[in-house]
């Protein structure tokens, strides 16, 4: 990927790894345009980076999804980099009575829906242009799953395989995909992670992320070293001993 002269588009874009990533690829000389459903957090990452732009995006609203895709194609007809970033990561009690399908059903919406929804309403778009990028946000979760996160740990072991599939699809096109595999960083998605010691810190995260985009691997997948003992704990015989360590012994 050129890391740099491009028009980006960030989902999630006023917290966590998706406000750092914005404001990395601003340094780098892109022109970043954030979403998010709340304004406040988009305005204040904005001001500190003059030139960045936001716009209003519910990622769960599938009929936004369409007419905000229209909207920022033909406004910046050199957009060519989505990054599918928007995400929830909420703990579900799946012995609870009566258990809280809603949860289930929003992760679902926003972790999965979203990034196929813009995907898909962005791609024609985005294969017109000499060269371009998707990139998915996936987790090490993807690969061992957190129990206390099912539905969280689900959706992301589905974009990592709708991942490959988009791959494939695009070989032959000027489309790249690009998949962004997080261990726990210190954000806060969920209570907690920013204070976490196992938490790798936000800066280290995307000072080895950023460098792994500009030369990304064959695979597409832009795993730091921090998340490689989940991603590849299956392929090394330790997926086992791997959930455990996780999430306990029982």
């Amino acid at each position: 990927m050129i890391t740099t002269g491009n028009t980006i588009l960030i989902t999630g874009g006023g917290s966590g790894i998706g406000q750092a990533l914005a404001a990395a690829f601003h340094a780098a000389g892109n022109q970043v345009i954030i979403t998010g459903r709340r304004e406040a957090p988009l305005a204040h990452t904005i001001a500190a980076h003059p030139g960045m732009i936001y716009r209003l995006l519910d990622i769960a609203d599938a009929q936004a999804i369409k007419s905000f895709a229209a909207e920022i194609t033909g406004t910046y007809p050199a957009l060519n980099v989505v990054i599918n970033n928007a995400g929830i990561m909420l703990a579900e009690d799946l012995k609870a009575e009566p258990f809280d399908l809603d949860k289930a059903e929003d992760t679902i919406t926003t972790n999965l829906l979203g990034p196929i929804r813009l995907t898909a309403a962005l791609l024609p778009h985005l294969r017109q242009q000499a060269k371009a990028s998707i990139v998915t946000v996936s987790s090490g979760l993807a690969f061992v799953p957190l129990s206390a996160t099912p539905t969280y740990s689900a959706t992301k072991a589905a974009i990592h395989s709708y991942s490959q599939s988009l791959r494939a699809q695009l070989r032959d096109t000027s489309v790249e995909v690009l998949e962004l595999v997080p261990p726990a960083v210190a954000t806060d998605l969920m209570p907690g992670h920013r204070d976490n010691p196992n938490s790798m810190p936000l800066a280290d995260y995307i000072t080895e992320s950023m460098s792994l985009f500009a030369a990304p691997p064959a695979s597409g997948e832009i795993n730091v070293e921090r998340v490689k003992f989940l991603r590849f704990a299956e392929a090394n015989g330790q997926h086992d001993a791997v959930f455990k360590r996780l999430n306990g012994a029982h």
